[in-house]
């Protein structure tokens, strides 16, 4: 088996050419490092069956050649992150629209399947709970730029569905929602990661609004074996598919759990929205996803504990902090 991945340098990406090695396939990543990184595929370099273009999905040749030589195609390249979707919601509405629109129509030329990554974003401000696929997308107006990134993904799915529906391509939907684990980036406002370096630096930890928003959070490896089986199982074809743990936990919780676990001193902050993301932004009090398709389809469900995933993410951070800030917090 012959696989693409598309933002195949990002948290996700990374970690799905991993398993998708340990498949005994051959992967091949596109990525133009501007939200993922080199280090997080640099072990990889010397696997004879991996290699790496680092170039935009925008450059539809090399887009082309790419699909050519692959027998799937998981496309992850997308905006990610709510301070950067706030920050640059042209970027983010560019990179997810225009992307997908050049690996489908590369994939549709000789119908490759694409397991196509979406976001429980685009439920919106729906109330009704757990979010079930078939569930109305409630957004808010097109002036508050919180929303663009939902939009952008929505009509990704419409896009790529159309091409099942009109030209059969084989597409699979992954609405995936939050992923953490090791190599998962602070820098565009993912909670974990950012409350982890937070406490073990002896940091407050940055809390936005009450924290009684409630969130399901699931391993990194617990999502990538279920996106191997999904790209597998002919039955998927077609379909959206909730991606997640459906656990759910606040985010007063999630960081009590992290300073306990990181025996940090560190206090708890609580700031308004305003004055993170700036006037108007909007944010669900609750995201949990309902798991019945993907457990009808391929009979798995993650087993990883928020507990046992935090710890996973402390080891991680702590040995990359600064032997200068370890001793500083001691």
């Amino acid at each position: 088996m012959n696989v693409l991945i598309t933002g195949g340098a990002g948290f996700i990406g990374s970690h799905l050419a991993e398993r998708c090695l340990a498949e005994g396939w051959r992967v091949a990543v596109l990525d133009d490092l501007s939200t993922g990184a080199f280090e997080n595929i640099a072990h990889l370099k010397g696997k004879p069956a991996f290699s790496y273009r680092i170039e935009s999905v925008f450059n539809e040749p090399l887009v082309g050649e790419m699909v050519d030589s692959a027998d799937m195609i998981f496309h992850l390249a997308a905006a990610v992150g709510v301070k950067l979707i706030v920050d640059s919601p042209v970027r983010t509405i560019e990179t997810n629209v225009h992307g997908t629109e050049v690996v489908l129509r590369c994939a549709a030329k000789k119908s490759k399947l694409v397991c196509l990554a979406s976001t429980s974003e685009v439920y919106g401000k729906s109330v009704r709970q757990p979010f079930r696929e078939s569930d109305d997308l409630v957004l808010g107006p097109t002036h508050i730029g919180r929303w663009s990134y939902a939009a952008s993904k929505a009509l990704d799915e419409w896009l790529a569905l159309a091409y099942w529906r009109e030209r059969c391509l084989p597409v699979v939907v992954l609405r995936f929602f939050n992923t953490v684990g090791p190599r998962q980036t602070g820098r565009y406002g993912m909670v974990l990661p950012t409350f982890v370096r937070q406490a073990l630096r002896g940091e407050p930890l940055i809390i936005h609004e009450t924290g009684e928003q409630r969130r399901c959070f699931s391993y990194i490896g617990d999502v990538v074996e279920a996106l191997v089986r999904l790209a597998q199982t002919p039955a998927a074809v077609g379909e959206v598919i909730n991606i997640g743990n459906n656990q759910e936990v606040t985010i007063n919780e999630l960081a009590a759990l992290v300073r306990e676990i990181t025996g940090s001193p560190s206090r708890l902050q609580h700031v308004p929205y305003e004055q993170a993301y700036g006037l108007g932004f909007e944010d669900m009090p609750r995201r949990v996803p309902c798991l019945r398709k993907l457990e009808s389809l391929v009979h798995y469900r993650p087993e990883t504990s928020l507990e046992a995933i935090v710890r996973r993410v402390v080891d991680y951070e702590w040995v990359r902090l600064p032997k200068r800030t370890l001793a500083a917090t001691a």
